[in-house]
């Protein structure tokens, strides 16, 4: 073999090595949702802030995420969206320590109820700020919260199942998360709403884990154990898309009142079809939009106020346009 054929030979081998070693490399970074930048990529942005959802590809959380990185760019922001891939409260703490341990700017997250988490949270914002996001963790040390006042949701959502059912009700509650604090809140609103009602009795409580197929089995299984239900109130934004499904496969739409959480595009759908007479609207865009806007402010030292409540209202299936493609939630 010439001495040509030879350094081709070997200069090959060493061009595999290095791809093979920067594929690992690159693969390890992802899968330990490794956030640490190369400055180089840093030098076009003023900030570098990270917004760390319940879970990735959540409708509800993507559109927090639309608005964020809107605001991101129009200040020229660069906004990270790492978390778990399903919800899982020991995956996005571990999330959050990556995150606090790259040096970034500012965290976005949702508050959690988890002995480790205000611990956590108090440590981190000694060097980093944080704002939690749509849940809040008011015993922590958090700069400050923005989303809906759950609790003013959930006796929002008691009053309509009252007004539209004229106080007579069998009612079942499905709920994302009974650990998560919004879930919880959003439980008791809703409880202090009806709790004079003598026609209003609350059947049974149950999680569906922030699943649909999860809402779809407590809702048939609660259907199954309990006749007498008539209505449904779903917790979080998949809940009642989850109910809906049930209903429609096993039962008569007609029989049973549906309450949900969020305006996701599956939501109205059933809300078209009648399925789902109302929901609670919440504004997760102009969460995630007022959020940057706020950590700004506090990396520039300005006041921002602890607590930021979002809108918060009844949608009823008459308030649905027939053709309605915007889709929020």
């Amino acid at each position: 073999m010439s001495k040509l054929s030879i350094t081709a030979y070997t200069f090959g081998i060493i061009c595999f090595i290095i791809c093979c070693s920067m594929a690992i490399f690159y693969g390890f970074k992802f899968l330990s949702n490794d956030v640490t930048l190369e400055e180089e990529s840093m030098e076009d942005y003023k900030y570098h802030f990270v917004l760390v959802p319940e879970e990735l590809d959540n409708d509800y959380w993507r559109l927090v995420e639309a608005g964020a990185q809107k605001a991101a760019k129009e200040h020229n922001v660069l906004l990270e969206y790492i978390g778990p891939e399903q919800a899982d409260n020991d995956i996005h703490i571990k999330t959050i320590e990556k995150v606090a341990a790259a040096k970034v700017d500012g965290i976005f997250t949702q508050g959690l109820n988890n002995e480790q988490f205000t611990p956590l949270i108090n440590q981190i914002v000694e060097k980093i700020p944080v704002i939690t996001v749509d849940t809040d963790a008011s015993s922590s040390n958090r700069v400050a919260y923005i989303g809906t006042d759950n609790y003013y949701a959930g006796y929002l959502a008691g009053k309509a199942l009252i007004e539209d059912t004229k106080g007579k009700a069998n009612v079942a509650i499905i709920a994302g998360n009974l650990e998560a604090n919004h879930q919880q809140q959003r439980v008791d609103g809703f409880k202090e709403a009806v709790k004079d009602e003598q026609g209003i009795e609350i059947i049974a409580i149950e999680e569906s884990k922030i699943s649909r197929v999860r809402a779809a089995e407590k809702a048939y299984l609660i259907l199954s154990e309990h006749p007498e239900v008539n209505a449904f109130y779903g917790t979080s934004a998949l809940d009642g898309i989850g109910i809906a499904r049930m209903i429609e496969k096993y039962d008569q739409p007609s029989r049973i009142y549906v309450i949900g959480f969020d305006t996701l595009p599956e939501t109205i759908d059933y809300m078209r079809k009648g399925t789902i007479e109302a929901t609670v609207a919440q504004e997760p865009e102009e969460m995630g939009y007022k959020s940057i806007k706020m950590m700004i402010n506090v990396s520039k030292g300005k006041y921002v106020p602890s607590i930021v409540h979002t809108n918060t209202s009844i949608l009823r299936v008459k308030d649905v346009p027939l053709n309605d493609e915007k889709g929020d939630k």
